[in-house]
């Protein structure tokens, strides 16, 4: 039988003052999915036989009726699904018509479910000095849940998901991270732990040429023997040096041996002559800035 709460309101003001309640246990309004609800259904005062009377929904859904000379009367219901949450009221009666109680609105909690713990865009492959992420979800839970990241059982981070989902944390990669990761889920009905993923480290990333350290020392030209005189032929090179908005050049300057005659002839002594000069100039903002030689 359906009472609709605006006529059990309307029938409860013509007949009497007392008051009917109903209260759930567990209390707070909340149960666990697949546990019992029980919903207690009171009257203040009354004489006599009362019926009492559960119902779902603000239209009134029937669940049970029972007639009992007590004041208190229970309704069970044994397993809570997901789809059991909504309102609840119940109506006693003894005779001059149903009183009803207010509604309360009961909320089913869903335990997290097992989460699996995912690698962002590096995958299980990584190399040093990678930001990666690590994702965490769990595909069953009532919100919040709250997530825990693991490496080798080592607490790296946590973060929430207020509104259900997964969860993510960033972290840079270190030689310090080889091995197992994993991660837990909470929403405070128990914890779950996912399986332990294994991260691979695959070294580091190759240095930027502009930042390699230059080389140190220069080299020397080689001549094959011929009869004639040669003139001396120059060999440079430049190491480049940044520091701020300037580029420093080294540049080395190396003069050949002449043979014996040529040495004569020209009036030079036959040994190297090595000079070198630092240049600067303003940093040149390309990727590749080019090298400025000046001949001496």
């Amino acid at each position: 039988m359906l009472y609709p709460v605006s006529l059990l309101t309307t029938s409860a003001l013509g007949t009497t003052d007392s008051d009917v309640s109903l209260k759930t246990r567990p209390p707070g309004g909340w149960v666990m999915e697949g546990n019992k609800l029980v919903l207690i259904c009171s009257i203040d005062r009354a004489t006599g036989n009362i019926t009492y009377l559960w119902y779902r929904g603000a239209l009134g859904l029937t669940l049970e009726t029972k007639t009992q000379p007590s004041l208190t009367a229970e309704f069970e219901i044994s397993e809570m699904k997901q789809s059991d949450a909504g309102q609840y009221y119940c109506a006693a009666d003894n005779g001059d018509g149903p009183i009803p109680s207010e509604l309360v609105n009961i909320q089913v909690r869903v335990p997290v479910s097992r989460p699996v713990l995912t690698f962002g865009d590096s995958g299980t492959q990584a190399v040093l000095g990678d930001l990666v992420e690590l994702h965490c979800k769990a595909l069953k839970g009532s919100p919040p849940i709250f997530y825990q990241f693991y490496h080798e059982n080592i607490i790296l981070g946590n973060s929430s998901a207020p509104s259900g989902g997964g969860a993510s944390f960033n972290f840079f990669l270190t030689a310090e991270h080889s091995g197992n990761f994993s991660c837990e889920a909470s929403n405070g009905q128990g914890a779950q732990r996912s399986e332990v993923v294994a991260l691979n480290l695959t070294g580091r990333r190759s240095e930027d040429p502009l930042r390699s350290p230059p080389q140190t020392g220069f080299r020397e030209s080689t001549y094959s023997n011929s009869p004639g005189p040669r003139q001396p032929e120059p060999v440079y090179e430049n190491m480049n040096v940044v520091s701020g908005d300037e580029v420093y050049s080294l540049v080395y300057h190396t003069q050949q041996a002449l043979e014996p005659a040529a040495a004569h002839h020209m009036r030079i002594h036959p040994a190297h002559e090595v000079s070198f000069g630092i240049y600067s100039q303003p940093r040149i903002p390309t990727a590749y800035a080019e090298d400025y030689e000046d001949t001496m």
